[in-house]
């Protein structure tokens, strides 16, 4: 997840950008937990923080303060439904590479659906919030079963249960997780099955590449 969006998106892309500020925000919180048990090393590590504009040291900087942004509802609901959906699609393929196959999720319209389309505006898609987590090459979001499918396909039957506002919103909602073999072939720079040919890359990368030719 981290890997992909850091080395394969475009340096200044909000994907990128969004990963660097979570990593920053996630290091600044834990130099500052284990700060009072281990001083030195803390000071080490906050010194060395390139993209800190103060050198007045961690003690004289405050305590934890999160940013109530972090705390937008159905964000951590959304990622836990991701999580259960992705364990179900990763148990069903013992333990072979993900990145071969392409994901077919079935939620019936509800809230659940409302929260995975909040990972996933596209009903397909390789670059998504959704599909990183899936740790797919695709992923595609449906709210009924195709009428094409597969007569080998394995097709996983699970349930969530969505607990917001304190228990205010309870609804237990149930998901399909369909796993193919993808067709396309592996992109020589992102590694994800997504390449019309073996020795090309993908449409994002090629996008990527391009970007960074102008930029020159």
């Amino acid at each position: 997840l981290l890997s992909c969006r850091l080395y394969c998106e475009e340096a200044k892309d909000p994907k990128r950008r969004s990963c660097q500020t979570v990593l920053a925000e996630a290091l600044d919180i834990i130099i500052r937990s284990f700060a009072p048990i281990l001083p030195h090393l803390a000071e080490e590590v906050f010194q060395y923080i390139p993209y800190k504009k103060d050198s007045e040291g961690v003690f004289r900087t405050g305590w934890i303060n999160a940013s109530s942004a972090w705390k937008k509802p159905g964000i951590e609901e959304a990622i836990e439904g991701a999580c259960a959906m992705r364990d179900s699609f990763l148990g069903s393929i013992s333990g072979k590479n993900a990145l071969e196959y392409e994901v077919i999720i079935v939620i019936e319209p509800g809230l659940l659906f409302e929260l995975m389309e909040a990972l996933q505006a596209e009903e397909t898609s390789s670059v998504s919030q959704l599909n990183e987590i899936m740790m797919a090459s695709q992923t595609t979001l449906l709210s009924e079963l195709p009428k094409e499918i597969p007569s080998d396909a394995n097709i996983i039957k699970g349930t969530f249960l969505i607990n917001l506002e304190g228990g205010d919103i309870c609804e237990q909602s149930s998901y399909k997780v369909i796993a193919q073999p993808i067709a396309k072939a592996k992109c020589p720079r992102c590694r994800r099955y997504t390449a019309e040919s073996s020795s090309t890359p993908c449409p994002r990368c090629l996008q990527v590449l391009a970007a960074g030719k102008g930029s020159m």
